[in-house]
Parts: structure tokens; C-alpha cells; sequence
């Protein structure tokens, strides 16, 4: 005589569709609640500034969610931008200047303002040994062009031109000027030779602690008014949280790690 068996296997338990429902839309709400969460900031950012700051704003992504949406350009122009209508959220300058003047005209939060750098000058050439320790080529050079941002837009272009007029020089090199609109573009015509040697920002050219092509004199302070750099929060960025939560992040000690790694005074 045949037997036959079946075996039994227990099937786990099915939630009541009620509650499949329930926890279904408690998921959507939980993601739809981070990704109201995470936001984006528009930033103006200053040229000498721009490459720490792209660095500092991958970190603060990681950190918080919130993205940074970075431009760059003279702290001048930005301040055009701005009273024009322009809708920056964070003003990263080149300079106190011009958030202290956004400041007193209403355009941004009260009490916002602090120096994330105080920068420093440099006069930088692409050519190995060619600006020695001293600045003693702008008095000896045989140079056909020297290369300084505009004076009346990029605050380095200011202190570059404070630094001429100290050094007493001002009047050998006039002919011989190259004015670029930012410091960004006043770099590239040094680095691209087409200016044999100018005055830029530390930051552009220091990499690892040090001078990482050609050769430079580090400005005396001195020489010229200090380069503090000032951030402000601009009245459009008044109710947003990635604005404010960047501006904190910038006095974080992961943030002037990287800050003073480029040069900077903090």
C-alpha cells in the first residue's frame, strides 16, 4: 500500500493592505521630506576664491545635502549684479568693502557679515627665477608687460596698484600695464605668457604649501591696504536654510583647513 505525503511550508504573514498602503506613502513622504530638506544656494563668489571654494563646496554636500551652485567673478561687478536684482544668495568677496556698502543699502541679512580670509598678494611669473625674492624686477625687469587686475572692480587689482605707488614704481611701469577684469583673467595673461609677470592671488598659484610653478615674491602686508574678504548673506538668501547652513559651514575647521591650505589668513 502506497502513501503519499505532502509537506506544509508556513508562508509568511501578509501585511493588512491597509497598512501595505500606509507604510507606502509614509516612504514618500519621508523621501519627499529629505529632498525638501536638501537645497541649493547661489553663490557669488570671488575669482582668487573660486578654486578653495569648489573644494569647500563638495565637502559641505557631503556634509549637509545642500548644494552650492558657485559663480565667479570681480567682487565689483558682482556688486552691479546685485543691486541690479541679480539673485545670489551668498556674497563670497574680495574684499570688506563692498558687503559693509550691500549692508548699509538693505541688501542683506543683518548681522550676516564676518572675514572668511584675508588674502595675500603676490607678483608671479610662469617663468622659473624670474621674479626673485624681493620684487627687485619691477625696478630692474626688462619686462614688456605687467599684468594687474582693474583697480576699480578686483580689490588684489587695488592693492596692486596701492603696492606700485608705495614701492614708488608706479610711474616705470604705467606703459607696460596689462589690466585684467578679475583676478582670474589677470592670471591667465601671466600664465599664458602674455604678460611676462603680474600681481595675483597667492591661491592661484600655491599648491601643497608652496609656490607650485614659475616664481613669485610674496607681498609685503605693508605694501598695501590688509585683503580681508568678507561673506555676507544677501536678502535673497534671507529664508533659505542651505544659505545660512554654507555660511556656518565656513567656519567649520574642515572648511579653513582648506582655506588656509590655498594661502589664506583666516
Amino acid at each position: 500500500m502506497s502513501s503519499s505525503c505532502t509537506t506544509f511550508r508556513p508562508q509568511p504573514a501578509r501585511q493588512p493592505r491597509s497598512l501595505r498602503h500606509l507604510l507606502a506613502g509614509l516612504a514618500l513622504a519621508l523621501g519627499g521630506m529629505a529632498a525638501a530638506q536638501a537645497d541649493e544656494v547661489s553663490v557669488a563668489v570671488a575669482a582668487n576664491f573660486i578654486a578653495p571654494m569648489q573644494k569647500i563646496a563638495t565637502a559641505f554636500e557631503q556634509a549637509t545635502g545642500h548644494k552650492a551652485v558657485l559663480s565667479s567673478g570681480a567682487t565689483g561687478k558682482f556688486y552691479a549684479q546685485i543691486i541690479n536684482g541679480a539673485p545670489f544668495q551668498v556674497l563670497l568677496a574680495a574684499d570688506d568693502a563692498t558687503p559693509v556698502r550691500l549692508e548699509s543699502e538693505g541688501r542683506t541679512v543683518a548681522g550676516s557679515r564676518f572675514t572668511y580670509a584675508v588674502g595675500q598678494l603676490v607678483l608671479w611669473s610662469a617663468q622659473p627665477g624670474y621674479v626673485d625674492a624681493e620684487g627687485q624686477v619691477l625696478r630692474t625687469g626688462d619686462f614688456a608687460h605687467i599684468a594687474i587686475a582693474n583697480p576699480k572692480l578686483a580689490p588684489y587689482g587695488l592693492a596692486a596698484q596701492q603696492t606700485l605707488d608705495k614701492l614708488g614704481v608706479a610711474a616705470r611701469v604705467q606703459p607696460r600695464l596689462v589690466m585684467g577684469e578679475n583676478i582670474a583673467q589677470t592670471y591667465q595673461f601671466v600664465a599664458s605668457g602674455n604678460a611676462q609677470l603680474g600681481f595675483v592671488a597667492l591661491s592661484q598659484v600655491m599648491e601643497d604649501g608652496r609656490i607650485a610653478r614659475g616664481s613669485a615674491w610674496r607681498v609685503p602686508a605693508s605694501l598695501h591696504e590688509p585683503i580681508r574678504q568678507d561673506a555676507v548673506l544677501l536678502a535673497a538668501g534671507k529664508d533659505s536654510a542651505a544659505a545660512r547652513a554654507l555660511l556656518q559651514y565656513l567656519r567649520s575647521d574642515a572648511a579653513r583647513a582648506v582655506i588656509r591650505s590655498y594661502g589664506y589668513g583666516i
